[in-house]
């Protein structure tokens, strides 16, 4: 029995039916030349033999009584595989459009609680002969070390599938449901370590808060200069309630390319990234009309784990980066995105100690569910002030090919979660030398069509940031003019006569003499 955090469990208490919270993925694999056999199959045995390496793929919720306190995490030990592993065909002709509305409407659905929190499905069809492979898992689950235990399960490192060692034999079957009593004591026991934390951590929060207030009064701009502090986001489309329908479309780019672009026109990764999707959301909203004055404020989540921590819980945060829009300068504007997202990590960093504090609330299931379920059905996220306009996100992935019941994965594209106010998530996932772009939406915020529009506006904001002068060449153009200007002034100063105190002229002689009088 493990109870979860505070931050795992809001993801199921913040979670209506026109928010799912689960995150997914969408992967293309490229099976074995002259493969004869049923590939869903031979993943379903895989799983079957390697289910018991992941925690993930076992646990299943039990709720406290009166929802007093949040949920915790028992063993199942009957696992239905066919029901968590599916298998879909592709009508013909079986194209990428036809397989990514179809994640759309298989993102779009709840998974089911008495269970274990995750589905997969094995997707034919596809019209170049390659298989597709969609996941997804509850947010409340899915963190730092379930993640790298489920690709210890799922994933190979050569077309070759290694064996591992069968299940140890269980002593005792594991509860259904647990008693009142025992989840209760669970639950006070759980409340009294949190408390205990939050004590001893008390002087590490002090110094980072001071550390945070340092960092931040030294990014204080100069005058004249654009501020590194955000206020309210503008509202847009996007800041709008949403229902359960999506719209999801992809994009893969050469990581390789990406980074020597960024290291070019002084950025990293992520500048590019951002920069693109500040171009791209400018363009749909301006040839709509519907863009704001004020500049778009992405929010971008950032982990909070400490380096070694392997703790099961997820441990993230978010931050908001000016993406910028009000500037048409792309160079400008590129380095108010590059400053704006620094500065929020360099903040982040020494908060860490803090924002990672869990504090347990009595009755927040209750509360958070019932504020989940007022802001969808009242329509408030249109009318409340918005902390940002779109979420994006820029996830590290594994840097080699991986292998699934001996076939090649080729893209590993994100699948996200758009919510109330924040319709639209575009998430970035790196594999195996790709940039792997997945935008998920609300559809009646983004349609489908739309969508494959923002990835068409992403394209040419790639072009056009390609386009940008190297760096290198800006500093030389600066020293450049910085001499032509002082050439100049050498020469304007060399052309003025010098007068001396007895040459004056007649008329500056008079003109001196009626100021001394």
């Amino acid at each position: 029995m493990d109870q979860l955090s505070s931050m795992d469990a809001s993801f199921l208490h913040l979670e209506t039916p026109e928010t799912p919270m689960h995150v997914g993925s969408l992967m293309i694999f490229d099976l074995p030349e002259g493969y004869q056999g049923d590939y869903y199959e031979d993943v379903k045995e895989m799983l079957g033999k390697r289910l018991h390496l992941s925690a993930l793929l076992n646990r299943k919720l039990a709720q406290m009584p009166f929802q007093l306190a949040e949920p915790v995490w028992i063993e199942d030990d009957d696992i239905d595989l066919d029901y968590h592993v599916r298998t879909v065909t592709l009508r013909r002709p079986g194209t990428m459009a036809q397989l990514e509305q179809l994640v759309a409407r298989l993102h779009a659905s709840l998974l089911d609680r008495s269970r274990p929190l995750w589905e997969m499905y094995v997707i034919d069809g596809l019209e170049n002969g390659q298989v597709a492979f969609y996941t997804k898992a509850h947010h409340s689950g899915v963190d730092g070390k379930a993640g790298v235990e489920l690709a210890k399960v799922l994933y190979d490192v050569s077309p070759k599938m290694r064996e591992v060692p069968p299940p140890r034999r269980k002593r005792a079957a594991a509860q259904y449901q647990l008693g009142v009593t025992e989840l209760l004591q669970a639950a006070a026991n759980n409340a009294a370590q949190q408390y205990r934390k939050l004590a001893e951590l008390l002087p590490t929060a002090a110094k980072a808060l001071g550390t945070a207030a340092t960092v931040m009064a030294s990014q204080r701009s100069q005058k004249g200069e654009r501020s590194l502090g955000l206020g309210l986001a503008p509202k847009t489309v996007f800041n709008d309630s949403i229902t359960n329908q999506r719209s999801y479309s992809t994009m893969s780019l050469p990581l390789a390319d990406i980074k020597v672009l960024g290291k070019r026109v002084g950025g990293t990764v992520n500048t590019i990234v951002m920069a693109m999707c500040s171009i791209a959301l400018q363009r749909f909203l301006a040839e709509r009309g519907l863009l704001p004055k004020e500049a778009l404020i992405a929010m971008v989540p950032v982990s909070l784990r400490a380096e070694g921590d392997k703790a099961m819980n997820n441990q993230v945060s978010a931050v908001r980066v000016d993406l910028a829009t009000d500037i048409d300068d792309l160079p400008t504007r590129f380095k108010a995105i590059h400053a704006s997202s620094e500065a929020a990590k360099a903040v982040v960093r020494e908060l860490k100690p803090v924002l990672g504090v869990d504090v347990p609330i009595t009755g927040s299931p209750w509360l958070m569910t019932g504020l989940a379920s007022l802001l969808g059905r009242s329509n408030l996220a249109s009318r409340m002030p918005a902390a940002g306009n779109v979420l994006i996100s820029n996830v590290p992935g594994p840097g080699q090919h991986l292998y699934m019941a001996g076939a090649r994965m080729v893209h590993y594209f994100p699948v996200s979660i758009p919510y109330h106010g924040s319709a639209l998530n575009i998430t970035v996932h790196s594999y195996a030398g790709l940039l792997e772009f997945g935008l998920t939406a609300c559809r009646r915020v983004l349609t489908q069509d739309e969508s494959y529009e923002m990835i068409e506006h992403l394209r040419a904001a790639l072009r056009a940031i390609e386009a940008l002068p190297p760096v290198e060449a800006e500093i030389v153009e600066l020293t450049t003019q910085a001499a032509a200007q002082s050439k100049a002034a050498s020469a304007a100063a060399a052309s003025v006569t010098i007068i001396q105190p007895d040459e004056v002229p007649p008329a500056a002689a008079n003109d001196k003499a009626s100021r001394a009088s």
